[in-house]
């Protein structure tokens, strides 16, 4: 699914220097100004004071990047200053090597190192439930029904196996091949790692009828093995429970795991073992709340402010189909209007497999061939699972690769062997057929690969992978291992099912013809890619800064919101890029009639986005935060949904990367002050953003100033803002709030795109249903 969030990096900066402020904990960064400058448009500002400003950095790194100095650094510098970090202080000092970030995205991977070693004894026989469950304290604590780790004697170390394996880095039963046959758990990545960035962990090990027990604090043991019979069920238990709290010295962003997060990820474990069980629960949610019947007895007075708060602490929004998480319990009202809601939880077991993952991707899709295409061959104990199906109505390919459990962002071998074996296999077919004449060229792999939904999935005993997140397969020979199998398997079932070849490659062709017509319009593009003419696409008014990491472009409605928008800007790293109304609609087009259309190639060459289809390549873009900057009604909402689907259709890797941002534009202005009548006589502006908000700020005001004379305002559009009020509410790095937009589930985003934006109408309208209730009609243009 799409996540909208807004947390990033926070940097005080003037023009040519900058200071590390760590990570910015909410929305709206209010970060104080280095120094007062001056945009260069408007000299002192429009109302002749000086404007302060600061660059919010927001980009993909979530470490501190690493500042240059020429001035040389005092001291003697022999032996005594080599340091030798020893067993897990190491991991302390540099956990970006070991878990990528020390952002929310390397909080949740430790949560995935210790699930992953109950995957493994999944892999390997021994394991049918895992449990992850979020505690109210803020710990987190994973549970299997596998052997347990050992506790015995380690013959090198002299420790126990459990201890070893929690406090030596390169320490499991996953680098030989007595323990493991294949493991995801590896790579220096592990719950040694987890150990050493926590503030406390618990590992429980039930083997042999007997409970092992061990604490660490910081990586560091605080209570050794105590041994005890385990009394807690009639029949021996077995597995194993590490309960972690993570060190909020190492994570300054956030402690707090995600539900949905979390979910997302376990959801695809369970789709890549079918069969095994992964219950999430979240047990936060029973702190104690006041119940609607208290509350609306006793409503409590909301400062002027916390509208502001109320805002921020809504800074992550999913823009996906996900149902409601099924409940454990009922809520419990205790008579004094003191009610505590039930846990969540979700259960996820997919005994299909793959083929049931492709199948809920494609689902209200229109399939080229009714049923899933599963394939699975092992080749010199290399284990491959593919699943395919192509859709008719789906013009790009989402082909997911795995290995060892492990999703491989950046592809790898695996996925070479997959598209070079795919492409050869259908030429074959064609010209065995007639379809493909001698005369004729091969179809190229885009072609063959259009409308295509794929997931590739290698278990390696010993996989290489490049990049400590695992982010690209290494190994070479997997590569001929799933080209054989994938060449011998298809084929075979192409000789059972012929049909289905025929009405693939008469998808393949007719992808092929659509290419061709649109070759023209892509050579209009590319003859367009010089962006310093006078016919500027889109009317784009340019930065001056060059350098794309401090660049950035609002994409804005209209000519009124641009006139605004480029006035109030800082010229110096902010471009404007104003859109003629509603772009098309790309889910629903194929790439002629794309290409052809004026908005999408200003956006395709203002922005660098390359071709439909090319590899992605971040050099080419021209600004490295491009920011959605829409009305706050439903009109700037569909605006903003249609450039978010070209966005991941066209090229899903400007999303995925983290470049693509939404600004939140105020709703009201609220004025209070100025004329007697209580409130001091000082004008106060206020910005809200929400129908609620205003309601909540105007109780405030009036319950602390029952005579204050307020004024309230609504925006209709962007338009109506003068340049002041637009820099201030929605451009000022400062005082802004901005959301990335990040896809955490390809699944979901892909399923809930085709089915709000693609051809077919049933679907939608039951989406449509499902959620009346949430809908208002105020808001809508009826």
């Amino acid at each position: 699914m799409f996540i909208v969030q807004g947390q990033g990096t926070r940097w005080r900066r003037g023009y040519g220097g900058g200071e590390w402020l760590g990570h910015a904990t909410s929305t709206c960064v209010r970060a104080a100004p280095s120094a007062a400058v001056r945009r260069p448009d408007s000299g002192e500002g429009r109302r002749g004071k000086p404007v302060s400003r600061c660059v919010l950095r927001m980009s993909a790194a979530e470490d501190a990047p690493t500042l240059a100095t020429t001035d040389p650094v005092a001291g003697s510098y022999g032996a005594a200053q080599i340091l030798v970090l020893e067993n897990l202080e190491a991991v302390r000092r540099r956990p970006g090597m070991y878990i990528g970030s020390t952002g929310p995205r390397g909080l949740h991977h430790l949560v995935y190192e210790v699930v992953d070693n109950s995957v493994d004894e999944a892999l390997a026989g021994h394991c049918t439930q895992i449990v992850v469950r979020l505690h109210a304290d803020g710990s987190v604590s994973v549970l299997d029904d596998g052997r347990g780790i050992p506790t015995d004697q380690h013959p090198k170390t002299g420790l126990s196996a459990l201890e070893t394996v929690l406090t030596k880095l390169h320490a499991g039963g996953k680098f030989g091949s007595g323990g493991y046959k294949v493991s995801g758990g590896l790579h220096g990545v592990g719950v040694s790692v987890v150990n050493a960035l926590s503030v406390w962990l618990e590992a429980v090990v039930y083997r042999d009828g007997q409970q092992y027990r061990m604490r660490f604090e910081r990586g560091d043991t605080v209570q050794p093995l105590q041994v005890s019979p385990d009394d807690g069920s009639a029949v021996p238990r077995r597995g194993t429970s590490i309960r972690f709290a993570p060190d909020p010295t190492i994570f300054t962003t956030q402690t707090r795991f995600d539900f949905d997060t979390l979910a997302s990820r376990l959801n695809e474990l369970a789709y890549l073992n079918a069969g095994l069980e992964i219950r999430l629960v979240d047990e936060r949610a029973t702190t104690p709340i006041a119940s609607a019947k208290a509350a609306n007895a006793s409503a409590p007075e909301v400062d002027a402010d916390d509208a502001d708060d109320a805002r921020e602490d809504g800074r992550r929004y999913h823009w996906g189909a996900d149902a409601p998480a099924a409940t454990t319990s009922a809520s419990i009202d205790n008579g004094h209007g003191v009610v505590t809601p039930p846990a969540r939880e979700r259960v996820f077991v997919h005994r299909g497999g793959i083929a049931e993952y492709v199948r809920d991707m494609t689902n209200g899709k229109q399939a080229v061939h009714p049923e899933v295409i599963y394939l699975r061959k092992e080749v010199h104990e290399v284990d491959v699972e593919i699943a395919l199906q192509w859709c008719s109505d789906q013009f790009t390919d989402i082909v997911l690769g795995f290995a060892n459990n492990i999703r491989t962002v950046d592809g790898g071998t695996h996925l070479d062997g997959f598209k070079a074996s795919l492409t050869r296999l259908i030429n074959s077919c064609g010209r065995q057929k007639g379809v493909l004449k001698d005369s004729q060229n091969n179809l190229g792999g885009d072609f063959v690969r259009e409308g295509l939904t794929a997931i590739v999935s290698v278990k390696v005993p010993d996989p290489e992978f490049e990049g400590q997140t695992k982010s690209r397969l290494g190994n070479p020979e997997v590569r001929s291992v799933v080209d054989s199998a994938l060449s011998t398997e298809l084929a075979f079932y192409f000789d059972q099912h012929p049909q289905v070849l025929t009405d693939v490659l008469e998808k393949a062709l007719l992808a092929y013809q659509a290419a061709e017509a649109a070759r023209r319009a892509r050579d209009i593009v590319r003859r367009k890619s010089v962006l310093e003419t006078s016919t500027l696409p889109g009317k784009l008014a340019d930065c001056a800064c060059k350098d794309p990491r401090e660049s950035e472009v609002f994409i804005v409605e209209g000519d009124s919101a641009g006139g605004s928008a480029k006035q109030g800007r800082d010229r110096r790293f902010q471009a404007i890029l104003p859109i003629r109304g509603k772009i098309i609609n790309i889910e629903k087009s194929d790439d002629g009639k794309v290409y052809r259309n004026t908005e999408v190639q200003a956006l395709i060459t203002a922005l660098g986005l390359g071709f439909k289809g090319d590899d992605f390549q971040p050099t080419s873009l021209r600004y490295h935060r491009i920011i959605i900057m829409t009305d706050a009604d439903s009109d700037g909402a569909h605006i903003r949904t249609l450039l978010l689907t070209f966005f991941y259709r066209y090229q899903h890797r400007v999303v995925e990367d983290g470049y693509v941002y939404v600004a939140k534009a105020p709703l009201y202005k609220l004025e209070t002050g100025g004329g007697g009548g209580g409130g001091g006589g000082r004008k106060r502006i206020q910005y809200l953003y929400s129908d609620a908000e205003l309601e909540r700020a105007v109780a405030a005001l009036r319950s602390r100033h029952p005579d204050a004379r307020h004024t309230v305002q609504r925006f209709k559009g962007l338009g109506e803002m003068m340049p002041e009020q637009l820099w201030e509410t929605t451009m000022d790095p400062a005082r802004r709030t901005l959301y990335r937009v990040n896809v955490e589930d390809a699944v979901a985003a892909d399923q809930v795109l085709t089915m709000l934006m693609g051809d077919r109408v049933v679907p939608r309208r039951t989406f449509i249903e499902q959620h009346a209730e949430e809908l208002s009609l105020e808001e809508l243009d009826l």
